[in-house]
C-alpha cells in the first residue's frame, strides 16, 4: 500500500496494560487493611489469573454457566461486571466484599499502565500527517486512562464497543472508525495484539500485531510499526 492516511490502534495490550496481577490483588486487599504477605499476593494473582479473571490476559477456560456473558462482555457493563465477577468467585477468591472492589480496580485510570513508545508513537504518527483512533472492545470509558497517560489528545476519535454496540472482529467497528477519521479503509492501518483486531482486513485495512507482554518487555513495538509503515 501507499503510505498510510490512518493509524488504529487497539486499547488493552496494544496501548496500554492493566497493572500485574500481584499489585492489582495488593492494591484492593492493602486498601482493606489485610496486610498479606509476598506469598499469599502471588497465591492469589496466581488464581486470579488461571482463571481468566485478571484483564491481562485471555482465559484459556470458560466456565459453562459464564460462556453466554462472557461472549457479550464488552457491549455493556453489567455483563462485563456479572463475567468478570463470576471468574474472580471461580478462582477461589476468599474475600466476597472484595469481589466488587477488585473488579472496579480493573478499571480504574491509576491501575492502566502505557507502553513505552505509547505517546512517541501517536505523536510522531501527528507529526506525519497520519489520523489516529482507538478501536476497543470493551465495556467502560477509557478516555480518563489516555488522558492520564498524554494519548486523549493525539487521537482524533475514541470508538468503544460498549458505546457503539460492535465488537471486533466486526468489519463494523473498523468502518465506524474509518468514517469518523474520514478514510478510506484501504489507507488504514490497525495495530493490535489479538486476533480480533484483524477483521478489518475484509475492508482492505492491513494489520500489524505486536506481543502481548507486560510494559517493560516492550519498549518500540509500537514505533517500530509507524516506521515500517511510512518508510519512503
Amino acid at each position: 500500500m501507499d503510505h498510510p492516511r490512518a493509524m488504529l490502534f487497539d486499547f488493552s495490550g496494544t496501548l496500554m496494560r492493566i497493572e500485574p496481577a500481584e499489585r492489582w490483588v495488593r492494591a484492593v486487599t492493602d486498601a482493606a487493611g489485610l496486610g498479606l504477605d509476598d506469598a499469599t499476593v502471588a497465591h492469589r494473582a496466581a488464581a486470579l489469573i488461571d482463571a481468566g479473571a485478571w484483564y491481562g490476559a485471555y482465559p484459556t477456560r470458560i466456565p459453562e454457566h459464564l460462556a453466554e456473558i462472557y461472549a457479550t462482555r464488552d457491549l455493556d457493563e453489567p455483563h462485563h461486571r456479572a463475567c468478570y465477577t463470576g471468574l474472580i468467585r471461580e478462582s477461589g477468591w476468599p474475600w466476597e466484599e472484595l469481589v466488587d472492589p477488585l473488579y472496579e480496580r480493573s478499571y480504574a485510570p491509576e491501575a492502566w499502565l502505557p507502553y513505552p513508545d505509547a505517546l512517541e508513537t501517536l505523536s510522531e504518527a501527528k507529526d506525519r500527517g497520519l489520523a489516529t483512533a482507538v478501536i476497543s472492545n470493551i465495556s467502560f470509558d477509557i478516555r480518563p486512562h489516555l488522558e492520564r497517560s498524554g494519548l486523549l489528545e493525539l487521537l482524533d476519535a475514541v470508538v468503544l464497543s460498549y458505546e457503539v454496540g460492535l465488537i471486533k472482529p466486526d468489519p463494523a467497528i473498523f468502518q465506524l472508525a474509518c468514517d469518523k477519521l474520514e478514510v478510506d479503509p484501504a489507507s488504514a492501518v490497525m495495530v493490535g495484539d489479538h486476533e480480533a483486531d484483524g477483521g478489518g482486513s475484509a475492508l482492505g485495512i492491513a494489520t500489524y500485531f505486536v506481543d502481548l507482554v507486560p510494559v517493560e518487555e516492550r519498549p518500540d513495538a509500537l514505533i517500530s510499526v509507524l516506521r515500517e509503515v511510512t518508510a519512503s
